[in-house]
């Protein structure tokens, strides 16, 4: 691996976490974590020009040859409050105290920057070969609930499985959730899932239907929710929204709990209620909502008229203006309003309708 040029004369410096695990399965990482076994601010200043110091934390972040690189001093955390950010109990500790309060043990792996040596406290290179996701002890999803969607992310992207005894703790801990939590954290997790694009060993929709059947998403909501018969997947892939993320977490309707942006809120508030019938209702219900809402409303409740809407409807536009009334003779009123609905239920029915049509349509509803 080589990453960054580092001389490291110390022989502490160890890659850590995701950027060894994805290195040994020959994957493309898009983070990298390098950990100082004791004391990173102390040490790690020598590389370049200090940009960041988080002396709480014990990291730095230093100007290598250019690039961005942040250390970290090796450390243990306590959960003084479970399910909530964890605080800095020791820094400068040993590497294998450091790696054993990590979420996977294949996350929990290191590599020496300066030799290239792999060292694995926790099995994590067996867990690696044969594809399986173990936690570090039994109070890891009590400590941190948000690691049973990180396992969630893991297996959609590798393929893994956890192993039995995992599989028995998440299962506990989804039967008795303490819903004092960081949701901060639960619908970062949640994104970084649902918005996941790239190399992917399972489907999107292949973890939405285990984040649902396996009632990951009482993580999110007390209801209970049952599977859609919609493919989700498919239906962004045939209309693609900016933030997926929410159409596959709307669909347990109570997102309550989580941290909205006011954009994201509006998305769920725009959801229609009601059964739309007629192509005059649905065009008029989806026309200015985003399409986030709309497929939502297709995956809760008809998905037949979201995609007539999309495939025939949407691109239907009427043709006369309030200029033209004006020329007709027709002051501005409130009636402007009706008359465009009246013709739009005509031009839905009949597509290629000419503008000379819309103003003999103006005319009778008029009755000039």
């Amino acid at each position: 691996m080589d990453i960054i040029k580092i001389k490291d004369t110390s022989n502490k410096l160890y890659y850590i976490g995701g950027i060894v695990r994805d290195f040994l399965l020959n994957r493309q990482s898009i983070d990298i974590d390098i950990t100082y076994v004791g004391n990173a601010i102390d040490y790690c200043a020598q590389f370049g020009k200090v940009l960041q110091i988080n002396p709480d934390f014990g990291t730095i972040k230093v100007l290598v040859d250019g690039q961005e690189v942040d250390f970290a001093s090796t450390r243990t955390e306590k959960y003084d409050k479970k399910g909530h950010l964890p605080q800095v109990d020791k820094i400068g500790v040993s590497l294998q105290e450091d790696v054993l309060r990590r979420d996977f043990t294949i996350n929990a792996l290191a590599m020496s920057v300066s030799t290239g040596e792999i060292v694995d406290y926790a099995g994590g290179l067996e867990d690696l070969k044969n594809g399986v996701l173990r936690v570090l002890h039994d109070e890891s999803f009590i400590d941190d609930p948000t690691r049973i969607i990180r396992g969630l992310k893991f297996a959609m992207r590798f393929g893994f499985e956890p192993d039995e005894h995992t599989k028995k703790l998440q299962d506990e801990y989804l039967a008795n959730i303490n819903y004092d939590m960081s949701y901060s954290r639960v619908k970062k997790e949640l994104v970084e899932t649902f918005e996941r694009r790239g190399e992917m060993t399972k489907s999107l929709q292949w973890a939405y239907e285990r984040f649902i059947n396996d009632k990951i998403y009482k993580l999110v909501t007390d209801k209970e929710v049952k599977l859609p018969e919609v493919n989700i997947e498919k239906l962004i892939m045939d209309y693609p929204v900016e933030h997926q993320w929410i159409v596959f977490a709307g669909t347990v309707k109570d997102l309550s709990r989580l941290p909205l942006t006011k954009p994201e809120q509006k998305i769920l508030e725009d959801i229609p209620s009601i059964d739309l019938k007629t192509d005059f209702d649905i065009y008029k219900a989806f026309t200015n909502i985003n399409r986030e809402s709309i497929l939502l409303y297709a995956i809760l409740h008809n998905e037949k008229a979201v995609r007539h809407y999309f495939d025939d409807l949407a691109k239907i536009k009427i043709s006369i203006t309030g200029d033209d009334l004006k020329a007709l003779g027709i002051p501005p009123s409130p009636q402007y309003s009706d008359c465009f609905d009246f013709i739009l239920k005509h031009k839905l029915a009949e597509p290629a309708m000419s503008l000379e049509q819309e103003i003999q349509l103006v005319k009778q509803f008029f009755n000039i």
